[in-house]
């Protein structure tokens, strides 16, 4: 029987306290469109797990590196943005892939079709080719 993942949401004041942050803080966050809780039936403020990796993020920048709020929404905005870029290019490589596979098998694979030349040395081209090669001291 498969399990279901329940995500964890904790309250405004358990994550006040885990991070030394004011409450308060963390509306502004809210007004200012930093952070997105959710909310519980009864308006409560619930963040769940990758919420508090954003707060991280937030609290790293502004204060580790003193980074202002405007900041922090330009960061925050373009890491998203470059997160959405990977996933692209990650889809891209992956469908790439499938078509140079797709057509490898449709295709024989000819030297003379090839990027770069193939040359298939005979047995005795080969041989004097080794010979040729300086000895190792």
């Amino acid at each position: 029987m498969a399990k279901t993942k329940s995500k964890a949401a904790y309250m405004i004041s358990a994550v006040a306290e885990r991070y030394a942050v004011h409450p308060q803080t963390l509306r502004l966050y809210e007004r200012e469109g930093l952070l997105k809780p959710s909310r519980s039936e009864g308006n409560t403020r619930l963040y769940t797990d990758a919420d508090l990796d954003r707060l991280e993020v937030i609290l790293q920048l502004t204060r580790e590196l003193g980074v202002n709020l405007a900041g922090v929404e330009i960061i925050l905005n373009m890491r998203e943005k470059m997160a959405a870029m990977q996933c692209q290019i990650e889809e891209f490589v992956e469908s790439l892939n499938r078509e140079m596979s797709l057509r490898l098998r449709q295709q024989p694979h000819r030297a003379e079709t090839s990027l770069i030349p193939v040359v298939r040395l005979t047995p005795a081209v080969a041989e004097k080719v080794t010979r040729k090669r300086p000895a190792k001291v």
